[in-house]
C-alpha cells in the first residue's frame, strides 16, 4: 500500500479539486453502468452546498499528486429538528435538542477512501483529523446498517447508534426532504430527512453519534 499524506482543505482549496474529489466518490464503490455520470453530477451538487455550510472542514489524504480518500464535515443546522424522534434514555447525559440550536452538533457528512488505500488506518486519520479541531461536542452521521464496514469502524471510533430512520415514500403530496423517523422506543415523528448527512454506501437508514471532549 502507497503512504498517504494528509493535509486540510481550506473552502477556497476545496472548491479547485472538487472534481479530483468527484472522482474518488465515484471510484470509491462499484455502481451500475451508466449510473457513474447521475452520481458524479449528484456529489458535485451535494458538495457545492455543503461547502457553503456552518463551520465547513474538511481533511484530503493524497497518494501520489492525486487525492486517495476525503473526509470533511459542518456543523449541523440550528433549526433542525432531527432530534425530535431521539426519544427514550441516551447514551450521555447530553440535551440533544440544545446542542443542536446552539451549534455543538458536527455532521460527519463524507468519508471515502479507494480500494487501494483501505485496511490501513487511512479513515481512522481522516476522521481524527477532521474532529481535532471542531468545538462542537456532538459529532452524527447517518449510515447503512448492512454496511458491517462503516458499523465496525464507527464503533472501533467510540461512537453508538442513537436510532433509524425509514427512508420516505416519495409522492406528490410528501416532500422528498421528509421522513417518518423511529426512535429507540419505536415513536415516530416527522423530521427533515436530510437533517443528518450520509456517510458510505446503500440503504441509510440509522444515525450514529460520538460524543466530543474539548
Amino acid at each position: 500500500m502507497a503512504e498517504v499524506f494528509i493535509r486540510r482543505l481550506s473552502r477556497w482549496q476545496a472548491e479547485q479539486q472538487r472534481e479530483a474529489l468527484a472522482d474518488v466518490h465515484v471510484e470509491a464503490y462499484p455502481r451500475a453502468h451508466g449510473e457513474e455520470s447521475r452520481d458524479r453530477h449528484e456529489f458535485l451538487a451535494t458538495f457545492a452546498e455543503d461547502m457553503q455550510r456552518p463551520g465547513f472542514d474538511m481533511v484530503v489524504a493524497s497518494g501520489g499528486n492525486k487525492p486517495a480518500a476525503y473526509a470533511y464535515g459542518f456543523v449541523l443546522d440550528r433549526a433542525g429538528e432531527w432530534w425530535r424522534a431521539l426519544s427514550g434514555e441516551l447514551p450521555w447525559d447530553y440535551d440533544i435538542e440544545e446542542l443542536t440550536v446552539s451549534g455543538q452538533v458536527f455532521a460527519l457528512a463524507g468519508l471515502m477512501v479507494l480500494p487501494a488505500h483501505r485496511r490501513g488506518g487511512v479513515a481512522t486519520r481522516l476522521v481524527e483529523q477532521l474532529l481535532i479541531r471542531t468545538d462542537a461536542a456532538l459529532v452524527a452521521a447517518r449510515v447503512d446498517p448492512a454496511n458491517e464496514a462503516a458499523v465496525g469502524a464507527l464503533r472501533s471510533w467510540g461512537w453508538t447508534r442513537l436510532g433509524a430512520v425509514a427512508r420516505p415514500d416519495i409522492s406528490p403530496d410528501v416532500p422528498s426532504e421528509v421522513s417518518s423517523e423511529v426512535s429507540s422506543d419505536g415513536v415516530a415523528a416527522t423530521v427533515p430527512f436530510t437533517a443528518v448527512p450520509v456517510v458510505g454506501s446503500g440503504t441509510v437508514t440509522d444515525i450514529w453519534s460520538r460524543a466530543l471532549t474539548s
